[in-house]
């Protein structure tokens, strides 16, 4: 659904020019949720308004919903449909209005575009506000009304920048069933940037990560939690004198980190801690030696960021010494 190869863009400015994305390579199969995250600065919106026609790239090619992005860029747009994180929407206008005169723009005729609309606010839960003004509705409808919006002229591959920004937990949840709903029943093609690590998580079948101007991992969430962090086992040892010989029963369990010590309680990194757990306690029981307690936690797609990227998703500042790229967009 989209084959990104070598795409970039290099924006100039007084101080020279800056390369904001400075060549990316991905592909989104048919009927995907794919979440596309990057820190500020990242180079993650410069890179969607590339593959939805808003910018040119400077150079790379890429095909959009099988259609080739810069000697088509009309034919992109309409097989595509945008959902921009600031929505589209006026206050004073009635929301079957907008639906309709949205669908209008893509050459749908009006009968057919009120019946879609009216259709589609059934299944996203905005029966009875065909008339209501768009100023009266709430956060959470707003941002299913652009939803609509995008899906009104039936396309094949959906975007969404930030889809829930600004709404209350319940709201989010709302949406993120939404959003499954355009995949599992519509057979939609979902491409979303978000700055929840639960969202992500939660909806995507895949995750790329984008990070000064380059795609720097990608796979499941599954895939990138274990792959960066592994899972941490915490033993809390029943006596100080035991924390060596646990610490080396826990550095002897395959593909174990080198434990990590603070008074009785010992930490070791493993991948799929799940299948090492019972095998772990029967090695402490044989050695003897007792535990107070035994934790264990998965790793987060936080703790991904933090390893790819030396920083937070959400304030986009480095913990190292290097800098993001200056002027590359968020």
């Amino acid at each position: 659904m989209i084959h990104a190869r070598g795409l970039a863009r290099t924006f100039r400015t007084r101080r020279g020019d800056v390369d904001a994305v400075r060549g990316v390579d991905l592909d989104v199969a048919e009927g995907e949720i794919v979440g596309f995250l990057g820190p500020n600065g990242a180079g993650k919106t410069t890179t969607l308004r590339m593959l939805t026609t808003l910018l040119a790239p400077t150079r790379g090619q890429a095909t959009v919903a099988g259609v080739d992005l810069r000697r088509d860029p009309a034919g992109v747009r309409r097989r595509i449909g945008y959902v921009a994180q600031s929505g589209s929407t006026a206050g004073e206008a009635r929301a079957g209005e907008e639906v309709v005169d949205h669908a209008l723009l893509y050459g749908v005729q009006k009968a057919t575009a009120t019946a879609r609309g009216r259709e589609l606010f059934e299944q996203l839960e905005l029966d009875g506000l065909w008339e209501r003004k768009c100023s009266t509705l709430s956060g959470g409808q707003r941002r299913r009304l652009d939803i609509v919006l995008g899906l009104v002229h039936v396309p094949t591959l959906m975007f969404l920048d930030e889809p829930t920004t600004g709404l209350d937990p319940q709201a989010r949840a709302n949406l993120w069933h939404h959003v499954r709903t355009l995949r599992d029943e519509r057979g939609s093609t979902v491409f979303l940037t978000t700055h929840y690590l639960d969202e992500a998580d939660a909806l995507c079948d895949r995750v790329l990560v984008i990070d000064h101007g380059t795609i720097v991992a990608e796979g499941s969430p599954d895939q990138l939690k274990q792959q960066v962090s592994g899972d941490a086992i915490v033993l809390t040892a029943g006596a100080v004198a035991d924390v060596p010989r646990i610490a080396a029963v826990a550095a002897s369990l395959p593909g174990a980190s080198v434990p990590t010590v603070d008074g009785t309680v010992v930490e070791v990194r493993v991948p799929s801690a799940g299948r090492l757990l019972a095998g772990l306690l029967r090695s402490l029981d044989a050695e003897g030696l007792d535990l107070d307690g035994i934790e264990l936690h998965r790793p987060t797609l936080d703790d991904v960021f933090l390893t790819l990227t030396g920083r937070s998703l959400r304030d986009g500042e480095p913990t190292s010494t290097s800098a993001p790229t200056p002027g590359a967009a968020a």
